[in-house]
């Protein structure tokens, strides 16, 4: 699983779907789908003595076992997956923008003349390569003969969310993409304030022709969106590129999708021209008049009025470089496992990747064509791994992007804000408060310890978010305040909160968003039910208890 991904296997419908609906359309499949494709057939189509044959035929050209491990350790010595990204880069310099990525946001279309630059506002993804809106920023300015500039905005609300862990990844991710920046002679700015408040006189008075930003779902950043669009001079266009997901997301769907397999067609259709190789951001030909300010990283963070109790887990390291290391090590050492050990929160099986995705250190479509294309001996781990980080997490941003109610009982479908209402009043077996709940203080040991893991280590596994949220639900007096404390707790601990995923991961386990009734039951009404006795048939409780439960708990 996708760590941050809140789906179980049994749950998920079957990513052949994907496979069958491109060769039904008679499409040319993208190179993930043609590996996926190709595993699934010569697992269906070659008869026994034909695959003898094709073995010892393979054999007679393979080299020995001794010369396949030199190759292999040479190959996968640590840093390997950074050098063939830059390998495949320098391959790749002529790939075009595709302009179905893009939308309009201003009424101004054009580069105002006479500018003296193009700014990037660095958004939701916060890294140099593989960014398509800055891809696109760069290609504005290299037409126009113009420097190029990056700048990011940094506010932070007044709310117990405001987190030092959040914030210390954050910045510390930017100072990597700074620098960066420094060596391809872009400026970048980090601006203190509210976008909206501080963005368009920045934009006034550096004299820049047009505002490239990357795309967001969530209402606060759309909002701020709104916001900078009506600060900015009438002349000064805004253009949103969505730089997040494979598919951009206007593009995949017009309209809300009611779940998983009413979005895998569209999405599946589209990845052939979508799921590319990318251009290469390369060393800017211009350079600004005006450069940026300095930067002091560690004064910048110490002056953040965050709380500084809930501090930065030790497992996950900032920045784009750390998160393709990430990348490399479940590669190497959790594909393989992840087909059969997902659900299994004792298994190293999941990538891990869900914070540095979160964060947009790393690009989802770098590795979906990392994994397809360095995972080979793996194929029933690419097709459950793909379906996850592709399809399952692209209709997240469907889901907060064409419902405004994303966060809300009022969200979900009529049925299941029914069944919920017609149990609102059924005695619950416990009744804890937020504050113990937040504490881990429950008569559910397995529960404690996934709530512990979260506080301390800013993670939770997947199969443990899903019965985690809904042992919320039967554990508080209503369903709106078990989603108000369940996205409260999210937010506020998971490395990977206040994204997507984790909004329709909690309606998902309450509100029975992108699922169907089940048989109806107290508290849960038809919403899909989870207990400790279904997790003991999954994996050893007791040794995720003792791993994880503090004895003072």
């Amino acid at each position: 699983m996708l760590h941050g991904v809140w789906r179980s296997s049994s749950i998920s419908s079957s990513p052949r779907l994907l496979l069958k609906l491109v060769i039904h359309r008679k499409q040319r499949p993208c190179p993930a789908l043609l590996f996926l494709t190709n595993c699934f057939s010569s697992k269906t189509t070659m008869s026994g003595k034909k695959r003898k044959a094709s073995a010892a035929a393979a054999a007679e050209k393979e080299p020995s076992t001794k010369q396949r491990k030199v190759a292999e350790e040479k190959e996968r010595a640590g840093g390997w997956l950074q050098s063939l990204v830059q390998e495949q880069r320098s391959e790749k310099k002529e790939m075009k923008f595709n302009e179905k990525r893009l939308r309009i946001v201003s009424d101004a279309e054009k580069i105002k003349q006479g500018s003296e630059g193009v700014l990037y506002w660095m958004l939701r993804d916060h890294r140099v390569q593989d960014n398509w809106a800055l891809i696109h920023a760069q290609g504005l300015a290299a037409k126009e003969n113009l420097p190029l500039h990056v700048c990011v905005c940094v506010s932070v609300p007044k709310s117990q969310l405001s987190t030092l862990r959040h914030y210390s990844f954050m910045l510390k991710g930017l100072e990597e993409v700074a620098e960066e920046c420094n060596h391809l002679n872009i400026q970048f700015h980090l601006l203190r304030g509210a976008a909206g408040e501080v963005l368009p006189g920045f934009v006034s008075d550096h004299s820049f022709g047009a505002v490239v930003t990357d795309f967001s779902p969530l209402r606060e950043r759309l909002q701020w969106l709104e916001d900078v669009k009506k600060g900015l001079p009438k002349e000064i266009p805004l253009i949103q590129v969505d730089a997040h997901n494979i598919v951009p997301c206007w593009v995949a769907s017009p309209k809300l999708e009611y779940s998983a397999r009413t979005i895998r067609g569209k999405i599946t259709k589209l990845l052939p021209e979508f799921l590319t190789a990318f251009p290469v951001v390369e060393k800017h030909p211009y350079t600004a008049a005006r450069t940026a300010k300095p930067i002091d990283w560690d004064k910048t963070l110490a002056s953040l009025d965050i709380d500084r109790t809930v501090g930065e887990p030790e497992w996950a390291k900032p920045g784009t470089k750390a998160g393709m290391a990430m990348l490399e090590s479940f590669i190497d050492v959790r594909l393989n496992m992840f087909g059969t050990q997902r659900n299994d929160p004792n298994a190293v099986a999941l990538s891990q990747l869900s914070p540095w995705i979160r964060f947009g250190h790393l690009s989802a479509q770098r590795v979906s064509l990392q994994v397809q294309r360095s995972g080979k001996n793996a194929g029933q781990s690419i097709s459950a791994f793909i379906e996850e980080l592709v399809v399952r997490r692209e209709l997240t941003d469907n889901f907060c992007f064409y419902n405004k109610k994303y966060d809300s009982v009022e969200g979900a479908k009529e049925w299941a804000q029914k069944t919920l209402k017609d149990h609102a009043e059924d005695k619950r077996p416990y009744l804890y408060t937020r504050e113990q709940l937040e504490k881990a203080k429950t008569h559910d040991k397995l529960w404690n310890a996934a709530q512990y893991q979260m506080v301390s280590e800013g993670k939770m596994h997947g199969f443990l978010r899903m019965y985690w949220a809904k042992k919320i639900l039967e554990w508080t007096s209503s369903p709106e305040e078990a989603l108000s404390i369940a996205l409260y707790l999210n937010d506020r601990y998971e490395l990977d909160g206040q994204d997507p995923n984790g909004f329709v991961g909690c309606m998902w386990s309450i509100c029975g968003i992108h699922d169907q009734g089940w048989a109806e039951r107290p508290v849960f009404g038809k919403i899909r039910y989870m207990n400790y006795k279904g997790c003991l048939r999954k994996f050893n409780v007791a040794q995720f208890e003792r791993e994880h439960c503090p004895k003072n708990l």
